[in-house]
């Protein structure tokens, strides 16, 4: 330590700086050798007066430590308002290292950068360089970068890799919902500017919470993000139901009243809206909003008398939703769905995405393109019909496409984990069909929405029975004649009509070439065909009483381009069939599909899911910004000093926790396995 001392002085001397004897910057040794922590790391600091090498005095001119920065010596340092210099003593050590670019060994006083793990300026840029380049590469290939990488990850990078890999994970099903908020589209804005309802969620079967919606209703109380306040932290305030749509809630904050000037929608299953005592027990506060807090002087009093007797969200109401949101496939699954290139047939494919229930699929031999992108893949629900468990379609005799063995899809990630085969108990039941003799036989006349163009019901044929009460209908004039546009249908599917069913509900029957509206008459057709009429009783028209009316909004799957889902009009409703129209788009893109359709979604479902929605095009209403959205954050307080209305803001805020007592006495949130309804009274 003295050697080292020594050294500092000659450099201290060459730059015409002053040192003690026995700087506080040099740890003191304890009797048994140890640096003394009290002394460790200070030194003082004066302006240096009639400074000469043979006078040593206790200072050290300020210059030192702004040239210093060569030396490697007070890179870590600051000056107090004593003018105390504080270093970092750990710099006085001289250790060997080895650069991790180039490999070159040193020391850590010739090495570059405050990290000291490279020799130079260029090996610095270069492995960052390398850094980035192998971080892109990895993440087009859908993998984490490896320690196999020309490189080693410093101790920094690898726990920031850590931290980043389970926020990935815990955030998997959110990865789009970014997306969705910030392509901007405003459902709560919408509906006001359009004057339409939305679908309820009671609807949708198959979507999260859809059995226990009955009991999410208009006046329910919840604790919700304060977006009318300068506090440059969340805070939050207890707000009403004042409308349902879908997912989606308009809310008043409480001390409004009857003004539904600062009324805003947001998701009632987003991470924003809580139930009452959720900032109690998380140590949150509630502050009222600007524009009422001057109005009401006892905050406390006033909820407390406002809360009495209403009802509020359960406070299991997100893990419910949580749980509803599982999915039992998972990346490198197998399945068999329908080849979207030939329609009559079968392919093996395998889960690469899973995103609230829809998955994306990869085809086992549709090939990757230069940058490894996929050039062949399907978007379908998990309970869609067009899916089937690994061994299907040689049970049932459909066609399947054979595997082109020579196309290699190995380097992507979805193919490397393969993990095992689906089995039927992954895979939505279908209703039971007997197969006598009185069941679907090949000739037999029928109308069937058409798969290539799903807004057309026409004239169509049983081509083909398969087994498990599947068979196989082709379109009237339009066949290509090998049967390769051929479509396979359960008993028990919506897309499947009896003879005269669009003549009974008024809906446009697409006829085969050469046929006109005005003189078609379906027993003269038959006739001239040599056909009969596939009995009425096998075809699957219960009215199931659904809830859907027409001019309903919702989210729905253009099922012509399965990955999107758009905003959709719910235009008609004949018996448990339901035409959509895309709202923006012409009408001879609507499609016919069935209101148990797991394609179809509620309001606010692509939020809540992370899935990325479609806005509207063309002559739609405007997205104005009159109202804000739950999901824009408040603007921070700028400034030095705090204003007055922030100031009047802050001496209303209450803490959450001096109110637990009171809001847990009058709230009873349900329990889970308890029903949704949460009575706030005693």
């Amino acid at each position: 330590m003295c050697c080292l001392w020594l050294w500092e002085v000659q450099r201290a001397k060459c730059r015409n700086v002053q040192i003690s004897q026995r700087p506080r910057g040099v740890p003191q040794m304890g009797e048994a050798g140890q640096e003394d922590p009290k002394e460790m790391g200070r030194q003082d600091v004066l302006p240096s007066q009639n400074s000469s090498d043979d006078d040593v005095n206790n200072s050290v001119t300020l210059s030192s430590c702004a040239e210093s920065d060569g030396m490697g010596k007070f890179r870590n340092t600051y000056i107090n308002e004593h003018a105390q210099i504080y270093v970092n003593p750990t710099q006085f050590y001289v250790s060997a290292v080895t650069c991790e670019m180039c490999g070159t060994k040193g020391t850590t006083e010739t090495f570059f950068s405050r990290s000291k793990r490279f020799c130079s300026v260029s090996c610095s840029r270069s492995y960052s360089s390398n850094s980035k380049k192998s971080s892109i590469i990895a993440r087009l290939q859908g993998r984490p970068p490896t320690r196999k990488s020309s490189h080693k990850l410093s101790l920094k990078s690898q726990t920031e890799a850590s931290h980043s890999k389970v926020n990935e994970q815990h955030q998997e099903s959110r990865a789009f919902g970014q997306d969705a908020t910030l392509a901007g589209f405003d459902w709560g804005n919408y509906l006001e500017k359009s004057g339409l309802l939305a679908a309820p969620v009671s609807c949708f079967r198959h979507v999260p919470l859809c059995a226990q919606w009955d009991d999410i209703y208009v006046r329910l109380k919840v604790e919700v993000l304060n977006t009318h306040t300068a506090l440059p932290s969340k805070v939050y305030w207890i707000a009403t139901v004042v409308q349902l749509a879908g997912y989606m809630a308009l809310l008043r904050y409480e001390g409004f009243e009857d003004d539904d000037s600062h009324d805003l929608w947001c998701n009632l299953g987003t991470a924003d809206v809580h139930p009452i005592g959720w900032c109690a027990v998380n140590s949150k506060l509630l502050v009222p909003p600007q524009e009422v807090h001057q109005h009401i002087k006892d905050w406390k009093s006033y909820l407390m008398e406002r809360l009495v007797g209403a009802h509020a969200l359960p406070v299991d109401f997100h893990v419910k939703m949580a749980d509803s949101l599982r999915c039992p496939f998972r990346q490198g699954v197998r399945v068999e769905v329908v080849d979207r290139s030939q329609v009559s047939r079968t392919r093996l494919a395998v889960v690469d995405t899973v995103v609230g229930g829809r998955l994306r699929l990869l085809y086992e031999d549709g090939g990757l393109g230069p940058s490894g992108e996929v050039l062949s893949d399907f978007w379908c629900h998990m309970q869609s019909p067009l899916l089937h468990p690994v061994g299907w379609s040689e049970r049932v005799g459909h066609s399947i496409k054979e595997t082109d063995t020579s196309v290699n899809m190995s380097s992507h990630p979805a193919f490397r984990k393969v993990l095992q085969n689906s089995v039927p108990d992954q895979f939505k039941k279908l209703r039971t069909v007997y197969m006598g003799d009185t069941f679907f036989e090949e000739g037999m006349k029928l109308e069937a929405i058409d798969p290539l163009n799903l807004g057309n019901i026409c004239v169509a044929s049983v081509r083909k029975v398969l087994l498990e009460g599947y068979i196989m209908v082709g379109i009237d004039g339009v066949e290509i004649g090998d049967g390769s546009d051929w479509f396979c249908y359960h008993a028990s599917s919506h897309a499947i009509l009896p003879v005269g069913y669009c003549e009974n509900n008024n809906i446009p029957l697409t006829l085969p070439p050469g046929y006109d509206h005005a003189t078609f008459i379906w027993t003269k057709y038959l006739e001239e065909t040599g056909t009969v009429a596939a009995p009425r009783r096998l075809f699957n028209t219960d009215d199931v009483g659904h809830g859907f009316t027409s001019g309903m909004k919702l989210e729905a799957v253009d099922l012509m381009e399965p990955r999107l889902v758009c905003v959709a009009t719910v235009r008609r409703c004949v018996g448990r069939l339901l035409l959509l129209h895309f709202d923006g788009w012409e009408p001879e893109f609507d499609q016919w599909v069935d209101c148990q359709s797991p394609e179809i979604y509620p309001v606010g479902w692509c939020e809540i899911t992370g899935y990325q929605l479609q806005p509207p095009i063309g002559p739609e209403p405007p997205q104005g910004q009159e109202r804000s959205h739950i999901s824009k954050k408040a603007k921070p307080f700028m400034g030095k000093r705090r204003s007055k209305a922030l100031e009047a803001t802050v001496v209303m805020a209450i803490p959450a926790s001096s109110l637990a007592i009171a809001l847990f006495s009058m709230c009873r949130a349900s329990r889970p396995g308890n029903s949704l309804n949460a009575p706030l009274g005693n």
